[in-house]
């Protein structure tokens, strides 16, 4: 295993580790001081060059006190930081590492007097956001179906990612011409609002991190001076995936020591719609133009027809920096093609594909993945795999902190710690239920923002601002509070307060009398909850076992860092692209490439767009190890329509030397000539033998003729004899012009039928 590889040399020393680089690794481990940006094309080994750089720079003797290393997941740091120790030793848990919202927010924590705000302030996350949006937009008595909470929430984030104020976002005519096509004049009124609540409930969320930041660095110059001349090297991963606000902190950080190493891949840019922006890569010469550049250009992971196959797909980006990925790996099988009928036809045929490779190769379903456009494209897969009895797991369905269980017990946690959290109030008041209505609940709110105090002041003296039957139970909420606040004071650790917060608070008793399944498993999710807090106190890497500690820990969690609810690990994985960047896999599925689905139709109005599009492409590729397959259906149903579609044109982007069209268009035509569910399921039949199909040996690749040279084939008409210089002799079948794009499909004789893009096939006319 990969992981086993590494440890093995992180043991070394440090002689024999930068033995174990190619010569453009090590230059960049080795590389003093100065900008320097690292181009890392996919499976170039960039955390390997990372670490033996970060462990490179503590023994030459900067204290990792001064060394500032920013990820995009919680997971990365951690993996990075332990391999660092295994290089370094103990020192290497002094280095600030981690993603760039935990970094920050430890900042913000320390320095939170500076923007108003007390150290435990809480951080919202979407659903709280949005929870208090749709109260707002409530209380100003708007259109929801016009001011719908997601919008709301969108054109905020993206403002803030923007860094413009709510101020600045009512003072600029555009953006208000823009709310008014839109039919939401209210928008900047909305915004402040938000801005001003949150503030009021001492929380931030998850855009502030990096927006107060920069309000931070900018306002108060002695706090910008004290952290610039604290990090002597700050280094960035993804730096693809940055957007302004991030850039910009970071900029700022290094503008003193300009010991900047940034680390990237322009071609695995696919987050334009959180907000990233690419230009931080394509013009951070401009910044520093000093910059040091080295290519980290050698992939490996993949096949070379892999890597071949992505990199005649990326070419075609005109907006890119030059590099040529290469692999000494072997060529490996080609590209499958899978064709199918429909969209159920789909899932059968790709998990008939998984079944029948698991079978020839002695595989685990844990070697294969299947990655989709979108989350609704699981279905038909889902059902297929079921039928074959394949298990699989899917990543970015429900994570175990959204749940409502957890996120109720993790509602009293953080009032507890925090009294001004409006959301965590409105979740726990009448939770177990005191009688406490909806419209009271509303009530305490608007009188909290009404006399500018938080909600716990209303509810600590409820008597001066309500009077009748809820006031009982109101008085009973407080007085629970209360009692665990002084838990709280007496520096108890998070697991003891937690324990005695799910008991006391009658959610562990209600959840344990509800005999249900669901209930049984909602009672055991909330046990698992308050194991993970027992886990994370009795950690001796963490200095800070408070209950605050633990909630800044789950609320700075992402999707990446989530943790497997399979105790069973041998299981095909499914997954958006998206979520799939930064994993690899060694057989890889890409489906659903079809016009208006991938490329997604909504990402078809500019070159910029289009390009995204095809770098999350070539991301997707690059997943695959030793075997990749690509499918498409002709028809499918969307939106309660049947919809007859046609291939993508990424498909036909591919050099048709890296795909195998023929065999995998004949088993689709195969499953099409089946029409009887008997005859399907017969086609199926696990117990069927499978024959293994014939890879051809290097030596039975064709040699081409002495005289080959490449025929202009614009004229090119079936019943012609061809020569291929891989694939021989043939007589063109079939002719399909489509525009610019020309096809033939050729009948070879020692390879069968393959159809071949014109474009880029070469071909000799045989007289």
């Amino acid at each position: 295993m990969k992981s086993t590889e590494n440890k093995k040399a992180e043991r070394l020393s440090q002689q024999e580790y930068l033995s174990t680089l190619n010569d453009p690794q090590r230059d960049a481990v080795l590389y003093g001081n100065g900008p320097l940006m690292i181009i890392a094309g996919a499976g170039s080994g960039k955390t390997r060059v990372l670490t033996y750089r970060i462990a490179h720079l503590i023994e030459n003797g900067v204290d990792p006190f001064r060394i500032l290393s920013l990820t995009f997941t919680n997971k990365a740091s951690g993996e990075m930081r332990q391999r660092i120790e295994g290089a370094v030793g103990m020192e290497a848990r002094n280095i600030w590492m981690g993603t760039f919202h935990s970094v920050f927010a430890k900042i913000l924590r320390i320095e939170a007097r500076y923007l108003g705000y007390t150290s435990d302030f809480s951080i919202y996350d979407t659903d709280d956001s949005k929870s208090l949006l749709r109260s707002i937009i409530k209380e100003l008595n708007l259109d929801d179906k016009i001011y719908k909470a997601n919008v709301v929430f969108n054109r905020i984030s993206g403002a803030k990612n923007r860094l413009v104020s709510a101020e600045e976002y009512q003072n600029n005519a555009i953006i208000q011409q823009d709310d008014e096509a839109a039919k939401m004049k209210e928008m900047g009124r909305l915004y402040k609002i938000y801005v001003t609540r949150c503030f009021q409930a001492n929380a931030m969320d998850f855009d502030d991190l990096l927006y107060n930041t920069n309000i931070l660095f900018r306002d108060f110059p002695d706090v910008l001076y004290k952290y610039q001349h604290k990090f002597q090297h700050v280094m960035v991963d993804e730096f693809q995936d940055t957007n302004v606000s991030q850039y910009l902190i970071t900029r700022k950080l290094s503008a003193v020591h300009r010991n900047i190493v940034v680390v990237g891949d322009d071609a695995q840019s696919i987050y334009a719609f959180r907000g990233a922006n690419i230009e931080n890569i394509l013009n951070f010469s401009k910044d520093f133009p000093d910059v040091a550049t080295i290519k980290l250009e050698q992939n490996y992971r993949s096949t070379s027809n892999i890597v071949n196959a992505a990199n005649s797909v990326i070419a075609r980006n005109k907006s890119q920096l030059d590099k040529k990925t290469f692999t000494a790996n072997e060529e490996g099988a080609l590209i499958d093609v899978i064709k199918a009928g429909s969209d159920n036809e789909e899932g059968r045929l790709v998990a008939t594909a998984i079944f029948e490779e698991k079978m020839q190769k002695a595989l685990r379903n844990e070697n294969f993945a299947i990655l989709y456009r979108t989350n609704a494209q699981s279905r038909s897969f889902e059902e297929a795999l079921r039928k074959l009895g394949i298990k699989y797991r899917i990543i970015g369905g429900q994570s175990f902190y959204q749940r409502k269980e957890i996120k109720d017990l993790l509602g009293y946690l953080r009032f507890t710690v925090n009294q001004r959290d409006e959301e965590a109030f409105k979740r726990i008041i009448n939770l177990p239920k005191r009688g406490i209505g909806d419209t009271s609940i509303a009530r305490i709110t608007v009188t909290a923002a009404e006399n500018n105090v938080a909600v716990w002041d209303v509810v600590a003296n409820i008597g001066n601002f309500a009077t009748g039957r809820t006031t009982a139970g109101i008085e009973q909420f407080g007085t629970v509070i209360k009692s665990f606040k002084i838990l709280l004071e007496q520096d108890k650790d998070a697991y003891e307060i937690a324990s005695h917060i799910a008991k006391a608070s009658g959610l562990l008793k209600e959840l344990y009398e509800d005999k249900t399944v669901e209930g049984l498993s909602r009672y055991e999710n909330v046990q698992e909850l308050l194991n993970g807090i027992k886990e994370f106190v009795d950690n001796p890497d963490a200095e800070d076992k408070s209950l605050s500690a633990f909630l800044q820990s789950v609320s700075l969690l992402t999707n990446a860092d989530e943790p497997d609810d399979n105790e069973d690990h041998d299981r095909v994985t499914m997954m958006t692209i998206h979520s799939a960047k930064g994993l690899e896999f060694r057989n890889v599925f890409i489906v659903g490439l079809e016009e208006d689905l991938f490329p997604s139709q909504m990402m078809l109005e500019s070159r910029q767009d289009l390009e995204e599009e095809r770098r999350l492409f070539y991301v997707a590729i690059t997943r695959a190890e030793q075997k990749l397959s690509f499918s498409y259906a002709e028809s499918r149903y969307q939106w309660g329509r049947l919809k007859m579609c046609e291939p993508s044109r990424f498909l036909l982007e591919v050099d048709p030397r890296y795909l195998n069209i023929s065999d995998s268009m004949q088993r689709g035509r195969d499953r099409e000539a089946a029409n009887s569910p008997m005859s399907f399921v017969k086609n199926l039949s696990p117990r069927k033998p499978v024959e293994p199909r014939a890879i051809p040996a290097a030596s039975s690749v064709h040699s081409p003729s002495t005289d080959f040279v490449a025929s202009d084939t614009s004229q090119l008409l079936e019943g012609e004899k061809v020569e291929h210089m891989k694939f021989g002799f043939g007589i063109v079948t079939k002719m399909d012009v489509n525009g610019s794009d020309r096809k033939a499909t050729v009948k070879f004789d020692k390879v069968g039928e393959k159809t071949l893009l014109l474009s880029f096939a070469k071909l000799r006319i045989v007289k």
